[in-house]
């Protein structure tokens, strides 16, 4: 197979997630103007703009988190239900990771990853435990299960958050700015796990002010301003030759630094 087919074989996969003509308002604000996105299985697309530029309000409309005014998103070909216990059962194949880490003070490590498995995936406790004990290893905090939170390290925390996350399975992950209450020396512990996501094929769409993640993770970055998505490209394109007048300011902005 020559590589034109294998694009072509690729491309010809409908999309996992798909927005069309999505629009959202705060009052007089219109944070997501006509936002058209796809994005493929195993795509890393990261979003990356100034503060206010909507990128938080479009990764969480993916899981219905934000609600939007008009437009359509699909999930897998299906679209995403308004209420209920469809959304409780769509919130299980998006999983969401957030700036603060939410995770129950009041529950071990181990039972913060085994809690939704037994709840909404309906799976036998035991079959739960083991996929929290081998999820909690893979992101390197096994050795903590029988901790509560408040005593982990943020950078702990936040990865026991991701290992919460990929227990349900879902079919997509969501990242609204995961490293950005960490203190500095514990982001890149949580930047690696994300690395080795992206590297497994977890489609991962990803909120940040990270742009070493940006470059080495991502297949497509979005550079998003005013509720627009303002440009699109690969992380190498993009960074050494932004197009829009906009993004150059950005990053001369933050690469100069």
């Amino acid at each position: 197979m020559t590589e034109d087919q294998a694009e072509v074989s690729t491309s010809a996969a409908a999309p996992l997630v798909v927005l069309k003509g999505v629009n959202k308002h705060y009052g007089a604000l219109h944070v997501l103007q006509d936002i058209d996105l796809q994005i493929a299985q195993g795509e890393v697309v990261v979003l990356i703009g100034p503060s206010g530029s909507g990128k938080s309000t479009l990764c969480r409309t993916i899981n219905r988190l934000e609600s939007v005014d008009s437009g359509t998103i699909t999930i897998d070909g299906r679209p995403l239900p308004a209420e209920g216990k469809e959304l409780a059962g769509l919130r299980a194949e998006v999983g969401m990771v957030f700036q603060s880490f939410n995770l129950f003070a009041h529950k071990t490590v181990l039972e913060n990853v085994v809690i939704g498995q037994v709840k909404v995936r309906k799976i036998a406790r035991p079959q739960a435990e083991k996929t929290a004990r081998e999820l909690l290893e893979r992101v390197g905090v096994g050795a903590q299960a029988d901790k509560y939170p408040a005593q982990l390290s943020g950078g702990q925390q936040q990865r026991v958050a991701i290992a919460r996350a990929l227990a349900m399975k879902p079919k997509v992950m969501l990242f609204d700015e995961p490293t950005s209450a960490l203190d500095p020396e514990m982001v890149n512990e949580v930047l690696e796990v994300m690395r080795q996501l992206a590297a497994d094929g977890m489609t991962m769409v990803v909120v940040t002010h990270e742009m070493g993640f940006a470059r080495s993770a991502a297949n497509r970055v979005l550079f998003m301003a005013d509720g627009k998505i303002v440009e699109e490209n690969t992380p190498d394109a993009f960074f050494t030759a932004p197009r829009s007048e906009r993004a150059k300011d950005f990053l001369s902005k933050i690469l100069h630094h």
